[in-house]
This record gives C-alpha cells, sequence and structure tokens, in this order.
C-alpha cells in the first residue's frame, strides 16, 4: 500500500474493514509524513489516513480511546509541520482543543486524585487514566497555538495533570 496512489488508497479504504483500515491509515501516515511531498498533497494523505482511522468506529461499540488518539495526534503533526488552517476543522488548533476536551470524561482535579493511589483501583479505572493520558499527549505543543482564555486554561491544566497519570 505504501506505493499506492492516493486514488488507489482512497478506494481501498471505502471498503475496508479492521486492520485493513489499520493498514491503511499507516500507509496514509506515511506519506502524509514524507517531506518530499508538496504541502498540499501532505495534507490529502493527512486527510485519507483520518479518514481510515475514523471509518474505524463503524466496527467499534461506542467510542474508541485509540481512535481519537490517533486523530489528535496526526492532527497536531500537521499543524505542527504545515501550519494551522481555519478553513478547515481538521487543521484548526480550536477545533482540535474542543474535540480534546469534549473526548475527556473527567476533569484534571479528578483524574489527579484518582492518580494519587493508582495502584489500588480496578482495572477499568487504571484503563480510564491511561486513555486520558493518551488523549492529552499532544497538549504540550497545543497550547502554544491557542490564545489566552478559559480553553487553553483547561488544557494547561490538563497538561500537568497527565504527568501524573499512569
Amino acid at each position: 500500500m505504501s506505493t499506492w496512489t492516493l486514488d488507489q488508497l482512497q478506494t481501498f479504504i471505502q471498503d475496508a474493514r479492521g486492520r485493513q483500515l489499520e493498514t491503511a491509515r499507516v500507509a496514509a501516515q506515511g506519506q502524509a509524513y514524507d517531506s518530499t511531498h508538496p504541502r498540499e498533497a501532505r495534507r490529502q494523505w493527512a486527510k485519507l489516513s483520518l479518514l481510515a482511522n475514523r471509518r474505524m468506529l463503524d466496527d467499534a461499540e461506542g467510542p474508541s480511546a485509540r481512535v481519537a488518539q490517533q486523530d489528535f495526534m496526526l492532527r497536531m503533526r500537521v499543524i505542527d509541520r504545515l501550519g494551522p488552517d481555519g478553513t478547515d476543522p481538521d487543521w484548526s488548533p480550536e477545533a482540535l482543543a474542543s474535540d480534546t476536551l469534549d473526548s475527556l470524561t473527567l476533569t484534571p482535579t479528578q483524574a489527579a486524585g484518582l492518580a494519587e493511589g493508582w495502584r489500588d483501583l480496578p482495572i477499568e479505572q487504571i484503563r480510564e487514566l491511561r486513555w486520558h493520558k493518551n488523549l492529552t499527549a499532544h497538549l504540550e505543543s497545543l497550547v502554544g497555538y491557542l490564545a489566552p482564555g478559559p480553553v487553553r486554561e483547561q488544557l494547561t491544566a490538563w497538561n500537568a495533570t497527565r504527568t501524573l497519570l499512569p
């Protein structure tokens, strides 16, 4: 797949399922990360990687933290390397910030409180703390793109809290 054209991979993704989508996501992501491609081509490859990633939710029962984390990390990398684009929500730091906050089920205070005695928690709660840590891995970079205000403050608090999580 790494030698396929954008159109070939896009056609494949439309009917792919499960592991095929993961393979396609990785192939498209590799092309998006290839600095020898022009900027717009890299954005197109990144969009294709996002499509494959988001299609994985079609087979999932409920939201997947892994799919969200892959989404957030790719979007952040494109914003960092190719610049933000306020006309496209995938490349908008504000949209990424909103999507990140929407994916979190705990507050930073709740997560920090649970993290204090995480070794004594049931496995489900430890898993939830790990998901929160993974879902906030891009925040250090993202915060720098945001104007001062409540969203930036919330993400800054999460960025400080994530170091406490297992």
